[in-house]
């Protein structure tokens, strides 16, 4: 529990008292003690657990929407290309080159909503909240160092 931004103490929980005090108190009231603070210790962890894994979920949500708008605005180009090559058979040369032309900007449109969205989706896998797994570590760490300080 280094980070006190994400452990701030809970409303009746106060700090561990130093550990000369620990051996004079009642084991009863010690286990009350780790009962009461392992309980707001989880609630806590499973907060950051919901806020990390909704802010991931709206970063995936936001490269999914923008994959899907490259995909449509390509889709829009290949059809583009398509009546650039028809135009190019049928008509002189100013047609089909116009339609060259606004299929290059539709592609150029593509990749510039397609590289962000791709990017933005890799970010977001997996989708593990790996801050709070991390804190856990920390406090189950931090736990066993103050249990094997109390003992001695």
């Amino acid at each position: 529990m280094t980070d006190v931004t994400t452990h701030p103490p809970a409303a009746g929980v106060s700090a561990a008292p130093p550990p000369a005090d620990l051996r004079q108190r009642p084991a009863a009231d010690l286990v009350k003690d780790l009962s009461n603070q392992v309980s707001t210790l989880m609630r806590q962890e499973l907060e950051l657990a919901k806020v990390e894994l909704s802010a991931k979920g709206k970063q995936a949500g936001m490269g999914a929407g923008m994959l899907g708008g490259a995909g449509l605005m390509a889709l829009y180009g290949v059809g583009a290309l398509v009546v650039a090559s028809i135009a190019a058979l049928s008509l002189a040369l100013p047609v089909w080159a116009s339609a060259l032309i606004v299929a290059g900007a539709l592609f150029l449109l593509a990749a510039m909503l397609g590289i962000p969205g791709a990017i933005s989706a890799k970010k977001a896998v997996p989708p593990m909240p790996e801050q709070t797994v991390e804190t856990v570590r920390e406090d189950v760490r931090f736990t066993k160092e103050s249990v094997q300080e109390a003992r001695r």
